[in-house]
């Protein structure tokens, strides 16, 4: 039985295409993506709706709630980016783009996908964008 590591991905040689997903494949990876949907939506109600303002003050208390809201900004601005990502890879598999790189076209590897299933790019145009910020 040969099984890949999600390290082989990265050693695909160029020309090498990544074998398909099989509809039991796109069927668990619809799956998960709509539980990554549900719980970011959670998540973002809850950190939107969780925490008063602080009321006017310079005290230790008020800089702590004060920090604690930004926090929570944070996190909820990162959810929705993560959101959005699942919302655009439910919308890459419904059009039948699921599974190429957005960049590249080749297929993403089905380790990345199980990994990472909104992800856009294969693992070589994943290493190219993120050298080059």
């Amino acid at each position: 039985m040969n099984h890949r590591t999600v390290g082989d991905v990265n050693h695909r040689t160029v020309g090498e295409r990544a074998p398909a997903l099989s509809a039991e494949d796109l069927a668990a990876l619809r799956e998960n993506l709509h539980e990554q949907l549900r719980f970011r939506r959670e998540q973002i109600e809850q950190l939107t709706s969780a925490a008063p303002a602080p009321a006017p003050g310079d005290g230790p208390g008020e800089r702590r709630a004060a920090a604690r809201i930004e926090v929570g900004i944070q996190l909820a601005a990162s959810a929705r980016m993560v959101l959005a990502d699942v919302e655009a890879a439910l919308r890459r598999m419904d059009e039948g783009r699921y599974g190429f790189c957005c960049l590249c076209r080749r297929p993403v590897a089905r380790e990345l996908l199980a990994i990472v299933p909104q992800a856009r790019h294969c693992a070589r145009c994943r290493q190219v964008r993120e050298a080059g910020r």
